[in-house]
């Protein structure tokens, strides 16, 4: 028997086992009689497999999202996915272009959901993808509550400058935050000439979700397609909103 995974197993299993709730490092250490280092090694490991999610400092450990794609469980967020999934299908069929279910996972955008366009010319997001790269991620970032936010961009610094020149600093980045939170929308052009446009999903108060849509810049110029493309997304997002409460 190699130890090391039997080790990482019997941690998925306890956690699985408490499914209902998060379990903290030291209650998993100590049921599994591992020391606090080892198991804290072990938990990272999973973390960054997406096979455990880390819920935050002093907040304990959850099941990912590998875990339920290797059962087909969909009841990873299931309430979120089956407010927005026939939203979304009827999105991509209006618009004609691909839109993204995103949240936030590990310090990541990570993507619950795609309904993929059927244009010739398509624009493909990676499954996690760093915050500050993405209009879905900072979204998410700005609707954070406030010190969960100041914590988060503490691990994970400020975005580099080809990433978002106007939010070099962090006076620059918490402007730039603000006026998402106001306009309840982020539009971004990427140096590969990809425009991404994200809006928050709500329930009860809080934003657990972004809904986004991504296209190349050639089509988003056409003349009035921006206002169009706003006006449905926020449309589609409001639906989504109302389905969740």
């Amino acid at each position: 028997m190699i130890q090391v995974i039997n080790r990482a197993l019997r941690t998925l299993e306890y956690v699985a086992k408490h499914k209902e709730r998060s379990c903290s490092l030291s209650e998993i250490a100590e049921s599994l009689q591992l020391h606090q280092p080892t198991c804290a090694n072990i938990l990272k490991t999973l973390v960054d497999m997406n096979y455990l999610e880390h819920l935050g400092r002093k907040k304990g450990y959850r099941l990912g999202a590998k875990c339920y794609e290797l059962t087909g469980n969909l009841s990873y967020n299931q309430n979120l996915l089956q407010a927005a999934k026939g939203e979304m299908e009827a999105l991509t069929k209006k618009l004609n272009e691909t839109c993204i279910l995103g949240i936030l996972r590990n310090q990541k955008r990570f993507i619950v959901h795609t309904v993929n366009s059927d244009q010739d010319l398509q624009v493909r997001s990676r499954t996690e993808r760093d915050l500050y790269e993405t209009a879905s991620g900072r979204i998410l970032l700005a609707f954070l509550p406030e010190k969960e936010r100041e914590s988060l961009i503490n691990a994970i610094g400020l975005p580099k400058p080809e990433i978002w020149k106007e939010a070099k600093t962090k006076k620059q980045l918490d402007l730039a935050l603000a006026d998402i939170r106001n306009d309840n929308l982020v539009i971004t052009l990427s140096p590969q000439h990809i425009v991404g446009l994200a809006v928050p999903i709500i329930k009860d108060g809080v934003t657990i979700a972004s809904l986004s849509i991504f296209l190349p810049e050639s089509r988003y110029n056409v003349k009035n397609a921006f206002k169009t493309i706003i006006t449905t997304l926020k449309e589609s997002a409001k639906r989504i909103n109302e389905l969740l409460q």
